[in-house]
């Protein structure tokens, strides 16, 4: 086994073809590619080629002094994709062990864990969605058999809006499962405000905030940059559903939120994770082929608010809306399963757990 670095355009190309080739082309859905090739600036980027030259396996590697910070000196590794072969993915592992001078291995993070990556663990017949992970069951085998073990458990989440999903009609009341006392609205002078396709980059800020406060008490959770935000949200304003990007206000302040987006999955199955000019314009077109499910990616209170419901009064708004414009399901990234009240929101909609999921560690900790 051969592991070079990504040069030149072709080995870029390879790079990104190598799990369209390897996943079912209905389960797997890819990282944009114009986003592989930012991470180059960051990262880098291998592919594991056999004797006779084919791809069979990819990584990255990188390190986060913020990641650092938070957890620990680690060697971080991403994109990691190989055929069911213990001798590609020793090849892959070895030298991301050489590359860490001693430092645990800790991935597949793409560059962080609330950016991109993880493991699923479970759940495999069911397709994945945008930023969150699919694989094949042994993906999982081939970790552990290697010493790896799993950190920061989770799953996402799989809630039928419509019955459409299991054949059967859920009995959901008329708050979706999310009671609110109505009179807290004006007594505590709270406003639902959404998001705008037009006024989005103003608006980001708002989110950043509030998101970094909120998630900072997560084991895995790094502050997000305002160049990691806007990266993340590159392309969104033409896509957005503006009922469903939501955040309160209380008395001014921005207190909780939630990102909910429509799941474009199937379209980017169809052009391979290329959304080039053409290819976005043709999306744009289309778009109202991609309003039939929706990925809730993130929610949060800021601390100091924690506690008072208020992700209660936006997950009821959240989930008129999607009755309103004709949803049939809502997908979620993963929730560690140690986060159990944000677990319970997705049960009380009548929910269910849709991939185990977990990031890898190797080594002393």
């Amino acid at each position: 086994m051969r592991l070079e670095p990504v040069q030149s355009r072709a080995d870029l190309r390879a790079f990104v073809d190598f799990p369209l080739r390897l996943h079912p082309a209905d389960r797997y859905v890819p990282l944009v590619s114009s986003v592989i090739a930012a991470h180059r600036g960051a990262a880098e980027l291998f592919v594991v080629r056999d004797r006779r030259g084919e791809v069979v396996g990819r990584t990255s590697m990188h390190r986060s002094a913020p990641f650092d910070a938070k957890v620990g000196p680690r060697q971080l590794f991403g994109h990691t994709e190989f055929v069911d072969d213990d001798a590609v993915f020793a090849a892959i592992m070895d030298a991301v062990e050489t590359r860490a001078g001693g430092r645990p291995l800790f991935g597949p993070v793409a560059l962080l864990p609330n950016q991109t990556g993880g493991v699923i663990t479970s759940g495999f017949a069911d397709r994945g969605f945008v930023d969150s992970a699919w694989n094949p069951a042994y993906y999982p085998d081939m970790y552990e058999r290697h010493g790896f073990h799993r950190r920061f458990e989770a799953d996402t989440w799989l809630v039928d809006l419509d019955g459409t999903a299991t054949g059967a009609a859920l009995a959901v009341d008329a708050d979706h499962g999310f009671a609110f006392d109505d009179a807290r609205i004006g007594s505590e002078q709270l406003v639902i405000r959404h998001g705008s396709r037009w006024h989005l980059r103003r608006q980001l800020p708002i989110l950043r905030r509030m998101l970094n406060a909120s998630f900072a008490q997560l084991g895995y959770y790094t502050d997000i940059s305002a160049e990691q935000l806007a990266e993340q949200t590159d392309g969104l304003a033409f896509l957005l559903d503006e009922a469903l990007l939501l955040w309160l206000e209380k008395a001014g302040r921005p207190v909780a939120f939630v990102v909910t987006v429509p799941d474009i999955s199937e379209y980017l199955m169809r052009v391979g994770g290329r959304l080039g000019v053409r290819n976005q314009l043709r999306l744009l077109a289309t778009r109202g082929r991609y309003r039939r499910d929706a990925v809730l990616i993130i929610k949060g209170t800021v601390p100091d608010e924690q506690g008072n419901g208020y992700l209660t009064l936006l997950s009821r708004e959240l989930h008129r809306n999607l009755a309103r414009n004709g949803y049939r399901t809502l997908r979620s990234t993963f929730v560690e399963r140690t986060n159990v009240a944000s677990a319970a929101q997705y049960r009380r909609a009548g929910g269910r757990p849709l991939h185990g999921y977990t990031f890898y560690e190797r080594g002393t900790v």
